[in-house]
């Protein structure tokens, strides 16, 4: 083989080795969120993009915030549904501003200065084991909640669960977001300390346990993953609060030092596109955002069932106080105060 050939096949050699679609160089996508759940939504990524090859890691939501600023090759794409982590990293300067037609028309209310898109919209729900009816009336707002835990504690010692505060970001997000709306959210802690209540740090744990009887009733689960997981599992009926009902949404970003910029935002593009939030919409159930798509599981689809109920969580500047230490520890030093005293 001639110099003149060697060099070619080496130039070809580097320009596929630097192609996104390259199963030793792929895009990566941290995420805490099931693949389970989210399947098909990345099959028709693959679909539509085949020359990207896709990385997806599904972990916890304290894992995904260590990534974002953790040592290198930093991550391309960013996905949490722990909304003040995910505000606080774009805050502090990583993620990179999405300039292009699908950004600049998503709705003002999922999007900060068009960096962070949240791009589900998910409601929080309770869950039980069907046979709970036999010993006492399923609860169907947080003041029946309240009232079971401190009329049934114990029938129910030991067999209520919901998120730990201390190692789930989107827990601690949750609890946060439960002490604005109701005026007897500790009044519900110490109930739940006071029946030893088991703190799991995510919704699988918890359905996992209400699926082999060791709980009998989830409080604070994520309706995405308890939706999915009660079409499988008939003995789990989920209950959305009819008094109100929290809505957290999946926040993504593209990495200030993606190493896959241009796939970064095919990838996020095709989350906030009409395609990609039609199979949100209708093959999975963790709702679209945007109000030009049709399927069972649409952002208008659940204002029109729950209505005025429905306490979507702020994306905005505001949820920068809720990892503020100062406040953070005051928050856990309560919970503990609350939930230990009995």
């Amino acid at each position: 083989m001639t110099p003149r050939y060697v060099h070619v096949f080496a130039f070809i050699a580097l320009l596929l080795a630097a192609a996104p679609g390259r199963a030793a160089n792929p895009l990566v996508v941290e995420a805490a969120l099931d693949r389970e759940v989210v399947a098909p939504l990345l099959a028709a990524f693959e679909l539509a993009h085949p020359d990207i090859e896709l990385d997806f890691r599904d972990r916890s939501t304290l894992q995904v915030d260590e990534r974002v600023a953790g040592a290198g090759p930093a991550p391309d794409v960013v996905i949490s549904s722990a909304m003040p982590w995910q505000m606080a990293r774009v805050n502090e300067g990583y993620a990179s501003r999405l300039d292009s037609a699908e950004a600049r028309a998503w709705p003002e209310w999922a999007k900060w200065r068009d960096e962070v898109f949240g791009f589900t919209f998910e409601p929080i729900v309770m869950a039980y084991r069907l046979d709970l009816s036999r010993h006492m009336m399923p609860p169907a707002t947080h003041a029946d909640l309240h009232t079971l835990l401190t009329e049934q504690w114990e029938l129910l010692h030991g067999r209520v669960t919901t998120y730990s505060p201390l190692h789930s970001g989107v827990g601690y997000t949750l609890f946060q977001q439960d002490a604005r709306y109701t005026t007897r959210f500790w009044d519900l802690v110490a109930a739940m300390g006071n029946a030893e209540a088991v703190l799991e740090a995510n919704t699988r744990d918890m359905l996992e346990g209400i699926s082999d009887g060791r709980y009998w009733l989830g409080y604070n689960l994520l309706g995405s993953y308890a939706m999915v997981w009660a079409q499988q599992h008939p003995e789990v009926i989920v209950q959305v609060p009819q008094d109100y009902s929290l809505v957290m949404m999946r926040m993504a970003f593209i990495h200030r030092d993606a190493p896959h910029p241009a796939a970064a935002r095919q990838f996020l593009d095709f989350l906030l596109s009409r395609e990609g939030q039609r199979v949100i919409a209708g093959e999975t159930p963790l709702f679209s955002v945007r109000p030009d798509v049709i399927g069972p599981y649409t952002a208008q689809r659940l204002r029109d069932q729950v209505g005025d109920r429905l306490y979507p969580i702020p994306l905005d500047a505001s949820l920068l106080a809720f990892v503020d230490p100062q406040r953070r520890d005051a928050f856990m030093q309560r919970w503990r105060r609350e939930f230990e005293r009995r």
